[in-house]
């Protein structure tokens, strides 16, 4: 609430002109739209069917979506993919009862029909914290406890459990965008007609579950260093996992990036219990002789991989798109 409170007070600073002004003023807005809860809407992961199952989400209109707004009527079905089941990466059940639709419904004495999940009495997360090697804090702040749950921070989704995703709460991940400039046959930085700004390419994939091209992240697993789980993942997607001869300099070029963007992810795979974080980071090649030099050729969960010229009519997997305008703005490339 403090948090949202400074946000608006802000924003109302600016909108009254005692802020940045013209342009800057648009993109303070857009920017800080997006990281706030209580003032960013998702809507990739609402009104919709769930990835990888046939499970529709429970209507959630753009008036309804901020659990401070009245919703009487909002009643989300409860779904975990049986892929969760005795996976080391996944938590187990939290044990609990809430009022929703799905499975393993029994008839309260009130009449009320309530979702139960296993009492697992050895799984007592720690929430809000460091619980052991697993990060259950969360970019944005001190999340709420529902229900014995987490409570999405950026409202309803349409949908409990944890669906797909293995973590209650936040799930970490880590995106790097890396970059280079499209070049012309003597080397020299091709400008785009409309804008007179020099064009972006960035190594995009194109997803295995989906088919949406977007940045080769993954998630962070349990102990792992940010650093290191974007040059993994790097590599497991882009270079099949096996930077060859030139093991030296993939390592050198992912030794220094810079960090762009830390907090939620408006995800498809989020639900009102679990949702999706990332810390994304620019490695750019400048002149081109790096990055631009590496093998391409799609691995793990890639389907394909390809160098992508970056711009407006660019459409990526779940917010990816505004991670990669904020590159764009700091390098000063067309868009």
């Amino acid at each position: 609430m403090a948090v949202r409170q400074s946000a608006c007070r802000l924003l109302s600073a600016v909108a009254a002109g005692t802020g940045p002004s013209g342009v800057a003023v648009e993109e303070t807005l857009e920017t800080m739209a997006r990281i706030i809860p209580g003032i960013f809407k998702h809507s990739r992961c609402r009104n919709n069917v769930y990835p990888q199952s046939d499970v529709r989400r429970y209507p959630v209109p753009d008036e309804s979506v901020f659990w401070t707004q009245t919703y009487s009527d909002y009643q989300p079905p409860f779904h975990e993919s049986p892929v969760l089941k005795g996976k080391e990466w996944a938590d187990l059940d939290v044990g609990k009862c809430f009022p929703v639709t799905g499975v393993k419904v029994k008839l309260q004495g009130n009449g009320v029909t309530r979702c139960c999940l296993t009492d697992n009495s050895s799984f007592k997360p720690k929430w809000n914290e460091l619980d052991g090697k697993v990060n259950r804090v969360s970019f944005v702040g001190t999340y709420e406890i529902r229900d014995s749950c987490p409570l999405n921070p950026f409202g309803r989704t349409g949908i409990r459990g944890r669906g797909i995703l293995g973590r209650w709460g936040p799930n970490h991940a880590a995106d790097p965008v890396v970059t280079r400039w499209k070049l012309d046959e003597a080397g020299q930085p091709i400008m785009h007609p409309d804008s007179g700004k020099r064009i972006l390419q960035m190594c995009a994939i194109e997803r295995q579950d989906c088919g949406e091209w977007a940045i080769p992240g993954g998630m962070v697993d349990p102990g792992e260093k940010v650093s290191a789980t974007l040059r993994r993942e790097f590599l497991e997607e882009t270079m099949d996992n096996d930077a060859g001869e030139m093991a030296g300099e993939v390592e050198q070029f992912f030794a220094a990036g810079t960090e762009i963007y830390k907090g939620y992810v408006d995800d498809p795979r989020n639900t009102d219990c679990a949702w999706m974080e990332t810390v994304a980071v620019n490695f750019h090649d400048e002149t081109g002789s790096v990055v631009g030099r590496f093998p391409l050729h799609a691995g793990d969960d890639a389907a394909k991989v390809r160098w992508m010229d970056v711009g407006e009519e660019v459409k990526l997997y779940a917010s990816h798109s505004n991670i990669v305008k904020r590159v764009v703005d700091m390098l000063e490339a067309h868009w």
